[in-house]
């Protein structure tokens, strides 16, 4: 069978070609190939490669390898791994997404302990867990995800635990399970502006994504900080892709809507085109731009914002944790 890492190095060294298009001050047009500025980093290294192997020795999945992330050498190289639960079958088609969709077959009861039991192995400095949208399932999957958090904090005592979840369908309880096991960041995707969440989200809603996010915080409020040493603060994160055909004034209109349910922590990049089958980019953002939206962000109040071309929801996360210095610590690879 095919490593999907593999797979993913190829199309990589396709990405720093040098494109043709035109720029101008609206930034630059789509074109065949992707800008100059548009360079990941090709996965490569020692540490890269022990991380790569424990992986595929432990039969876990990652949205760094599944979803094609540009970034997975430089997060492994730095011990921060996108795991990816309750299987690699999605039950929503969304138009930007690479992860594979039809009816799942897989629920694992004992997936928590296994992903512990190899995160421990890997002795990161964070984790970010996320899984496929479970649709098929009554609670969205929400246990396993809890279960998973609370086995973390079991066997990695002082790492970074960030969960990506989907919308439960805008449900409060499989929320609130998640919450109860008190990960560092909860982060939900809103991915893009309101006008386009139909074609490039199909089944998700712009103002149920807003609604997660506050009822995530407003839990945590309620929750308070736990015996069992969940996080005092639990902060809030979302991410938008750009190059979709929405225009900065709409932009700007979702980053107000973000800080309106007291987001925290936001990440913006541009949207690379998976394949011919996605949605095609309709403007490649420049540089300068991503400092500028980040400029314009962190004016309404973020407290962390992550902008660039290359920028993905888990880029750099473990700097975003509430004390990520203070739980900073030497690492090795563990036998």
């Amino acid at each position: 069978m095919t490593d999907p890492l593999d797979q993913h190095r190829d199309s990589l060294l396709e990405i720093p070609v040098k494109s043709t298009i035109a720029a101008s001050s609206e930034g630059s047009t789509a074109a065949r190939r992707h800008p100059d500025w548009v360079k990941a980093r090709i996965p490569s290294g020692e540490t890269y490669d022990d991380v790569r192997r424990l992986l595929r020795g432990l039969n876990l999945n990652t949205v760094c390898a599944e979803a094609g992330c540009p970034n997975v050498g430089e997060c492994w190289d730095q011990r921060t791994v996108t795991v990816m639960i309750l299987g690699d079958t999605c039950t929503r088609a969304c138009g930007f997404c690479a992860i594979k969709t039809g009816k799942p077959t897989v629920y694992d009861l004992d997936e928590p302990r296994r992903v512990a039991e190899a995160i421990k192995r890997l002795d990161l400095d964070h984790v970010v867990v996320t899984s496929v949208t479970r649709d098929d399932l009554a609670d969205g999957g929400a246990s396993i995800f809890a279960e998973t958090i609370r086995r973390l904090r079991a066997e990695c005592p002082g790492m970074g635990i960030e969960v990506l979840i989907p919308d439960f369908n805008g449900e409060d309880e499989p929320l609130r399970a998640v919450m109860s096991a008190g990960p560092d960041i909860l982060n939900h995707n809103i991915e893009t502006v309101g006008r386009l969440q139909k074609p490039v989200r199909k089944r998700a809603r712009y103002d149920r994504s807003v609604g997660v996010l506050a009822r995530a915080k407003s839990m945590a409020a309620e929750l308070g900080f736990g015996a069992d040493g969940r996080p005092a603060a639990v902060h809030t994160k979302s991410s938008i892709m750009v190059g979709l055909g929405e225009t900065r004034e709409e932009l700007h209109q979702t980053f107000v809507d973000l800080r309106a349910v007291d987001c925290d922590i936001l990440t913006l990049g541009q949207y690379l085109r998976p394949s011919l089958e996605h949605l095609p980019v309709d403007r490649y953002y420049r540089p300068d731009e991503f400092v500028e939206m980040r400029e314009e962000a962190m004016a309404l109040g973020f407290k962390h914002v992550e902008s660039g071309p290359l920028v993905r929801s888990s880029y750099h996360a473990r700097n975003q944790v509430p004390d990520a210095e203070g739980r900073a610590r030497p690492r090795r690879m563990r036998p």
